[in-house]
């Protein structure tokens, strides 16, 4: 009798057990990765209190490349809210900006990196989204400068903007934020990519094209320094394209999202700060996440700045006091109710 009486609850504590487990490993549908990513998990045991949990259990921030400054700065990002709040948090290496924004329109990722030119698109729905403007993604912040970084090969001759016609030249993986800016500054110039051999290369493979002698030229639009440049370095001679700060302003003047910069001196070797042009990053989220959600990713970004500037000196850019400073999208409200509450201190 004494089993008999027991099989009923043994029945009910596998079941609830099952129960628990499938709620558990079932994330949603829409946060899958895409066949071409790579994602990193950052998930941690920690325990949040219930005042510190998120609603969502699921934070999948779409980064770049796995050796730019965007997945270095997200994983360690994902790092700090899966520990915070105790919720899954991972990163998806992608092509960047473009691809990023798309991922988050569809709802396949819950926050993105994304450069202010290609998000300036998407709200306007215009080049890479022409079919119609993008409406259900908000910025949580304004994050650092993008710096573009024109190089080539000293032996080439290519000295300034100008020298690239007839050159063959990596611009970037095909659709990336790279490419958006190199594409759109090589026009500024009155330089088509009718006018020179382009190439879609990432970084990693840029760089080892360059090394190779395939390319003459690349740009690579990154916080500083670029590790992919810093390896390059290390095996040629490299010439800093300079960008005449003149044509640039008159570029200014219809694409604001660009901003006057300096390569400073010895950034990789070069003995003169060179003169160049930025593009500031934003961090995105969808707009469906909640109002108290988006406050306490916010507010877990500001709290937890020494991590990522451990991680990647770009983030030394990152601050409260211009995290609002040129935003492109709508402001989700959670980040609106944290910076409101900081500015009222």
């Amino acid at each position: 009798m004494k089993s008999i009486y027991k099989m009923p609850l043994l029945a009910a504590m596998i079941a609830a057990s099952m129960t628990l487990v499938a709620c558990s490993d079932k994330a949603p549908a829409d946060n899958a990765a895409t066949d071409s990513a790579t994602t990193t998990d950052t998930s941690t045991d920690t325990a949040a209190t219930a005042s510190d949990k998120l609603e969502t259990k699921f934070v999948t921030i779409a980064t770049g490349g796995a050796s730019g400054p965007y997945n270095i700065i997200g994983t360690s990002l994902a790092e700090i809210y899966a520990k915070t709040f105790g919720v899954n948090a991972k990163t998806q290496t992608t092509g960047a900006s473009v691809e990023n924004v798309n991922l988050l329109t569809q709802g396949k990722v819950d926050m993105v990196l994304a450069l202010s030119d290609v998000v300036t698109d998407a709200v306007e729905g215009k080049n890479d989204f022409k079919a119609a403007p993008i409406t259900n993604i908000q910025q949580i912040a304004v994050l650092y400068p993008n710096v573009i970084q024109v190089v080539a090969s000293e032996k080439s001759g290519i000295k300034n903007i100008e020298d690239l016609k007839g050159k063959r030249i990596a611009v970037g993986d095909q659709g990336s934020g790279t490419e958006v800016n190199a594409r759109t500054l090589l026009e500024g110039f009155g330089i088509t990519y009718d006018d020179v051999k382009v190439d879609y290369l990432g970084f990693a493979d840029a760089a080892d094209a360059m090394k190779a002698g395939k390319i003459e030229a690349a740009f690579f639009s990154s916080g500083l320094p670029n590790s992919s440049l810093l390896e390059l370095e290390q095996g040629i001679k490299l010439q800093l394209v300079t960008i005449n700060q003149d044509k640039l302003k008159k570029i200014i003047e219809t694409k604001p999202y660009f901003k006057t910069f300096e390569i400073p001196a010895g950034t990789y070797g070069n003995a003169a700060a060179i003169p160049t042009t930025a593009v500031m990053n934003a961090l995105l989220v969808r707009s469906d996440i909640s109002e108290d959600d988006g406050y306490k990713l916010t507010k877990a970004l500001f709290e937890n700045l020494e991590g990522l500037k451990n991680a990647h000196q770009a983030a030394n850019d990152i601050s409260l006091e211009t995290a609002q400073v040129g935003m492109v999208a709508p402001i989700h409200p959670g980040a609106k109710k944290y910076y409101d509450e900081q500015a009222a201190k």
